[in-house]
């Protein structure tokens, strides 16, 4: 029963028509504090959906008040680990939820954030071997968020680094693995095809286009990468509806980047 129940759920991130997904984590509010975008959550959820998201990915407590009560459903990842950037270790993330209260919170899926090469990435590791056996058990989808920050990395988008981040997801358990975009199709194939879990891209700092956002978005998927997991070039933007439309024109229907700024022309 548990195989099928993680099934169902994985059905409630990942796209059933394509495979694909688009997800819109809005975990900033806890690292960053209520930034632009994020002072009404149930408003800002409310676009997530009417955009078309797959799912949006959010901590424990603020999950009642994106929470709507009506409309069409969305897939629902609670976040488990966190530091804020106030934090003399902001690469130190800590588990702040369990599987279970995610459970009892309405989760579809899980996630927690891994900072590769910074000093406390043993403590990191060994949290993330327990939220996989914990979700494993449970039948819940778990996404592991894999980035490089530390003094070794001197190139975050490197595709050897990058692709070590994502290999070490999928020998850690996680059913979908998040990592940086390595900047071009060829490089960014390696990643995907190192890795046998579906990989999203990040989106990364607030773009100064949606033109690079797009295009970043088109050549991931030209690579194999199977959908994005993007918050601020989303939910800052003034307009979140058209350009998680635009976002999904590409995961889901395989559309150029002019077909899908279409969508921001509202076309």
């Amino acid at each position: 029963m548990l195989l099928i129940g993680k099934a169902i759920r994985m059905e409630r991130i990942m796209n059933r028509r394509t495979g694909n997904c688009v997800v819109i984590p809005m975990d900033h509010g806890l690292t960053l504090g209520p930034i632009k975008g994020l002072e009404n959550m149930k408003d800002t959820v409310s676009k997530c959906v009417e955009g078309g998201a797959d799912a949006v990915l959010l901590h424990k407590g603020i999950v009642e008040s994106g929470y709507r009560g009506g409309g069409r459903d969305v897939g629902l990842i609670i976040h488990m680990s966190a530091s804020t950037s106030l934090s003399p270790t902001p690469n130190y993330k800590v588990m702040v939820c369990t599987v279970e209260e995610a459970i009892r919170r309405g989760a579809d899926g899980v996630s927690v954030h891994i900072n590769l090469a910074a000093d406390e990435e043993p403590q990191m590791l060994e949290q993330l071997g327990q939220v996989s056996a914990q979700a494993r058990a449970w039948g819940m989808p778990l996404l592991a968020m894999m980035y490089t920050r530390g003094e070794k990395v001197k190139d975050a988008y490197d595709p050897l680094i990058v692709s070590h981040a994502a290999r070490v997801a999928a020998e850690m358990g996680a059913d979908i693995v998040k990592v940086q975009y390595t900047g071009s199709v060829e490089t960014f194939r390696k990643v995907v095809q190192g890795c046998p879990i579906p990989v999203l891209i990040a989106g990364g700092e607030k773009m100064e286009t949606d033109t690079e956002v797009l295009e970043m978005m088109h050549g991931a998927m030209q690579a194999g990468a199977r959908g994005a997991s993007i918050g601020r070039n989303v939910f800052q933007h003034k307009d979140p509806v058209k350009m998680i439309r635009a976002i999904s024109a590409i995961v889901h229907d395989k559309k150029s980047v002019k077909e899908a700024e279409k969508s921001l022309r509202g076309k």
